[in-house]
């Protein structure tokens, strides 16, 4: 069963020019990722997209709608929508690796600026691929630090388990091949402030209804950052975060966000919850993209 997702965003965001839509494929360690590309030679700048979580490129496609004239690339990450792993049980390092090959091949392409959008864990993700890779711009809707083990509980579907997750599963690599429900160890039910929503994300075989594996937890429950926040001169970061997230609250994200020391700008999301889908929120969101698109296409001349 595919969900269109794009059914549960307002009128105007429905209504509005979707980017036309072209799936590759990208031959990558052993691997075939499957990405969702548009061409428009028009846009100022280029997007990398990057899910997390449940997620998959085509469950953040309509948000490109919001992006005015957009080119942009989005991968399914290992182990969700239909990249193809070569039965290897996926580690979280292998995202940071690929994420910031795409960011190179990117910015390989062309001169137009390279903007990186990360989506719930995504944007810890889009942090450490634009420290590797570079980038004009970074995009976040959180920046959640698993080294706190506060963070690390809220990320968990039991707050137990992410507390104590990383040390646990660090004796029990031989587990690492294990696949489990992506609904098992995260709180997929705070996906969204909609139930039918909620609802439709579990039951999304390339998403939130799939499956991970235990090494792909055990990995991404002890990773670090790329650098510390102090360290990071890569570019400038937006960080758009629902107001009223349920799964990954602002407080989490915020000592992390502040020690930054570029050019940063927090919008908070009024009355959205963990995946953007009301207003006014997500008209903000529209207005934060597009004004940052236009500051990052300004500094490139």
């Amino acid at each position: 069963m595919t969900v269109d997702y794009l059914e549960f965003f307002p009128d105007w965001v429905r209504e509005a020019e979707e980017p036309p839509a072209e799936t590759q494929w990208l031959p990558w360690k052993g691997m075939q990722v499957r990405l969702e590309r548009t061409v428009n030679p028009a846009a100022p700048v280029k997007y990398v997209v990057l899910h997390g979580a449940g997620g998959h490129a085509r469950m953040l496609w309509p948000y490109l709608r919001l992006m005015g004239a957009v080119e942009g690339v989005a991968p399914d990450m290992p182990g969700y929508g239909l990249t193809r792993c070569g039965g290897r049980p996926v580690k979280y390092e292998s995202w940071v690796e690929l994420a910031a090959e795409l960011i190179r091949l990117e910015r390989e392409r062309d001169d137009r600026p390279v903007v990186v959008l990360g989506a719930s864990i995504g944007g810890m993700l889009a942090y450490s691929a634009v420290a590797r890779a570079g980038a004009a711009g970074l995009v976040v809707t959180c920046l959640l630090d698993v080294r706190n083990a506060e963070a690390r509980a809220v990320a968990a579907r039991f707050r137990w388990l992410g507390r104590y997750a990383g040390p646990l599963m660090t004796g029990l690599r031989a587990l690492d091949g294990v696949q489990v429900p992506v609904r098992w160890p995260a709180r997929m039910s705070a996906m969204a402030n909609r139930p039918d929503l909620n609802a439709a994300v579990a039951s999304d075989p390339l998403g939130g209804g799939g499956r991970i594996s235990l090494r792909f937890m055990r990995t991404y429950m002890n990773s670090v950052p790329e650098v510390e926040p102090e360290e990071f001169s890569a570019c400038p970061v937006l960080m758009i975060h629902p107001g009223a997230d349920r799964w990954t609250p602002l407080e989490l994200s915020r000592p992390f966000f502040d020690r930054l020391p570029v050019q940063r700008r927090l919008v908070t999301l009024d009355g959205c919850g963990h995946m953007p889908v009301e207003d006014p929120g997500l008209r903000q969101m529209a207005d934060a993209l597009r004004s940052f698109a236009d500051e990052a296409a300004s500094a490139r001349t």
